[in-house]
């Protein structure tokens, strides 16, 4: 499915752009050309015609960004596009052409939060790049002692350590558009997304058929936004640090939100860490009601686990956090876990979900378990409805497996419906304190 809507979408970048292009000069430099843009006469900008410099092509990109054009176009050169950090504007759209490589220059990205593209306190910007990528070099920006545990045996020690160093950063930004887009091998997370000084968060962000592939920290790291829709993307290979997630939604502060957050027909494939994780312990009832769903979503991992939603706790935000459609299978930690969930704060919802041969490798003690509820401290644990939800296993084991940590803790209001298909039968170990928990787990007549 991924692949055919790509395909159609991509199809659809390539006419648009050789509508734009109708009429331009080729990929020379073209002082003329300049001049027409910069007073307003073209429209539509090659980046070329600035001069591109195959050993560092920054200043002639930089300068087609700010010349201001409606449409800046990066033409395929047959050779990376070697560049330091880049700043985008508004009102912009930006076509990467099928085959561009936007190559971080080695040595240039030494600052804790250098990324190839900064977006910042702008709106109304459109990246389209079918075909096309942005890359970084990640065995400069980490650790040597990970590099020789991932037998690469290098490490090249000069920068700066941290998780900030993006392919995309957008912050503070409004109405932004990200396209067909590859982002990968990254020292930080392969999109950021978050707030700035003059906003609080992003608003109105739309990606469609990226690819997050090969990244340092996360595929995506979201921290702030109201109004999010991610469609037909990727988000895989992420190793390098905790928590190597496909997705994470983590809030650094209690003045940040979550708000109208959609992932739908996306892959989550063969990261370290969650394919998903929500962590939610920055935010409070202040911070106002979260609204986050994934629809028709998939996860499988050769490495690590599946869903993990965490930290909800008394003092954290209400709303709903809903998983609809979504299958998680061949993990090698939990299926889902849930974590230091409040029963009377954020509702949690598994809509028609299936859980197939997930936690498959023992060595993870704590996590071997299809459905894990790790209770930690919570007294309250909660607030929990599993709507016509399925769990296929091959394992002796319960298909659902309440880790209870505190001896007066418990289970409350955990609702619905989960059924099983193992041939050793229908287990559960939800423990004996219970309270509104009408959760009925059966064996499965199919």
């Amino acid at each position: 499915m991924l692949d055919l809507v790509t395909a159609i979408t991509g199809s659809a970048a390539v006419i648009l752009l050789a509508t734009a292009a109708v009429g331009t000069p080729g990929n020379a430099e073209n002082p003329q050309a300049v001049k027409e843009v910069l007073a307003g006469k073209r429209p539509v900008a090659n980046a070329a015609w600035w001069r591109f410099d195959e050993e560092d092509a920054t200043e002639a990109l930089q300068a087609a960004i700010n010349s201001r054009a409606k449409t800046v176009i990066v033409p395929n050169m047959t050779k990376d596009w070697i560049v330091r950090p880049i700043t985008l504007v508004g009102n912009q759209e930006l076509v990467l052409e099928d085959g561009v490589v936007i190559t971080a220059k080695r040595g240039e990205y030494r600052t804790g939060g250098a990324s190839v593209f900064t977006a910042q306190d702008l709106s109304n910007l459109t990246i389209r790049g079918y075909g096309a990528a942005v890359r970084m070099q990640k065995e400069d920006y980490i650790v040597g002692k990970v590099l020789l545990d991932m037998g690469m045996g290098r490490w090249f020690g000069q920068y700066e350590k941290a998780e900030w160093r993006m392919p995309l950063s957008i912050r503070g930004c409004t109405n932004v558009r990200v396209f067909g887009l590859t982002l990968r091998d990254s020292g930080g997370d392969g999109i950021y997304i978050a707030g700035s000084q003059k906003l609080p968060c992003c608003k109105d962000i739309h990606l469609k058929d990226v690819v997050c592939d090969n990244n340092y920290r996360q595929g995506i790291s979201v921290i702030g936004v109201d109004g999010l829709l991610v469609e037909n993307s990727v988000f895989q290979n992420t190793w390098g640090t905790p928590p190597s997630a496909g997705v994470d939604l983590e809030p650094d502060s209690p003045n940040e939100i979550l708000h109208n957050i959609v992932f739908r027909n996306c892959l989550f494939k063969d990261n370290y860490g969650d394919g998903i994780q929500v962590f939610l312990a920055h935010l409070t009832p202040e911070s106002g009601d979260v609204s986050i769903r994934f629809e028709n979503c998939r996860v499988s991992s050769r490495r690590g686990s599946g869903i993990r939603v965490t930290k909800v706790r008394d003092t954290g935000p209400g709303g709903l956090i809903e998983f609809r459609d979504c299958v998680v299978e061949n993990t090698q930690a939990y299926g889902i876990k849930v974590q230091e969930k409040s029963a009377d704060r954020a509702r949690l919802k598994f809509v028609n979900c299936t859980v197939r041969n997930a936690a498959n490798n023992r060595s993870y003690a704590d996590a071997w378990a299809p459905i894990l509820l790790s209770l930690k401290q919570m007294k309250s644990f909660g607030g929990i409805d599993f709507v016509a939800c399925l769990v296929e296993d091959d394992r002796d084991r319960p298909a659902i497996v309440a880790e209870k940590q505190d001896p007066n803790g418990g289970i409350f209001d955990i609702t619905g419906t989960i059924a099983v298909r193992n041939p050793f039968g229908v287990k559960t170990a939800l423990g004996d304190k219970q309270q509104g928990v009408t959760l009925v787990v059966t064996k499965s007549e199919e």
